[in-house]
């Protein structure tokens, strides 16, 4: 009960100064409710307003490829230096420790697998995500698949649906198939069609153009690594990727199938949260794999 014996009248109002209402760092996110916005600032740096996103989610299609055989080997030892990490939940509760106080993209939907016509999948329980204090939950979405388009736009829907409920935001993912053309005008469809049916964060893949890709797209946009490119490129493609408007990256394979996986994330942060070109970049890559090297 609070203490009425030295309850004093407010004295400090400020009457001549206006409270400073300012608008959120990120776009498209002004009007979210306070929850939504703590957890894309949790996954988003309120500095440099970009993210280096972490993705071992390959193994929920794929299973044991390539860099993430042992999770416990490859990836946890990167963790310190991603903004934030994108995985299934299974890989989430078993390996990723808690006290990493990384937060979580949490890959949402399943169903399907490199065996079978991917994208078949249904959305994992809110409940679970939110069990798990997800900062965002991860959607594929196949645009032009004529299979699996409409349940793929749905299952986003209704994600996007069940996250309002718990102040969990989600990031639509433009799906790889036989029906994606790598160009600017799928990706602006793809990821603004994500994003009027409600994704707080689209993920999509970088092509010549790309500017037109994030103007059309209302809310914050980060570019997919892809397929394992040399280190240069894939600091080239990060950095044209954040000039031309991405407010950050999601990269798998281009960090942990790397020669040198923690000097390659380190390299790409810089790209990414301070705009170091790609031959500075490269050279960091370089001194940190070469120091990694000498202390073994």
């Amino acid at each position: 009960m609070a203490d009425l014996d030295d309850l004093r009248d407010g004295a400090k109002f400020g009457e001549n100064i206006a409270q400073k209402t300012e608008g959120f760092f990120l776009k498209g996110c002004n009007n979210l409710d306070w929850g939504m916005k703590d957890r894309m600032s949790r996954i988003f740096n309120p500095d440099s307003g970009r993210s280096v996103m972490l993705a071992f989610d390959h193994g929920f299609i794929m299973g044991p490829t390539s860099g993430v055989e042992r999770i416990d080997l490859t990836i946890l030892p990167l963790i310190e230096h991603a903004d934030c990490l994108m995985c299934a939940r299974g890989i989430l509760r078993s390996l990723v420790p808690p006290s990493s106080r990384k937060p979580i993209c949490l890959r949402s939907d399943a169903g399907s697998s490199i065996l079978t016509d991917l994208n078949h999948n249904v959305i994992i329980d809110v409940q679970d995500a939110a069990r798990l204090n997800a900062s965002a939950m991860a959607v594929m979405v196949a645009i032009g698949d004529a299979d699996t388009e409409a349940l793929t736009v749905s299952n986003l829907y209704n994600a996007v649906d069940a996250g309002q409920a718990y102040g969990i935001p989600v990031m639509g993912v433009t799906a790889v198939g036989k029906a994606m053309a790598r160009d600017a005008r799928y990706f602006a469809l793809a990821s603004r069609i994500c994003a009027e049916n409600g994704a707080n964060i689209v993920k999509t893949y970088y092509t010549e153009g790309f500017e037109k890709v994030v103007a059309c797209c209302p809310v914050p946009i980060v570019i997919a690594g892809g397929k394992k490119l040399p280190e240069l490129e894939a600091l080239e493609l990060a950095y044209m990727a954040i000039q031309a408007g991405a407010a950050g990256v999601d990269m798998g394979r281009n960090v942990f199938q790397s020669d040198a996986p923690a000097a390659m994330i380190q390299a790409v942060g810089a790209v990414v949260h301070k705009d170091i070109k790609p031959a500075e970049a490269f050279q960091m890559y370089q001194d940190l794999k070469q120091l990694a090297d000498a202390t073994k």
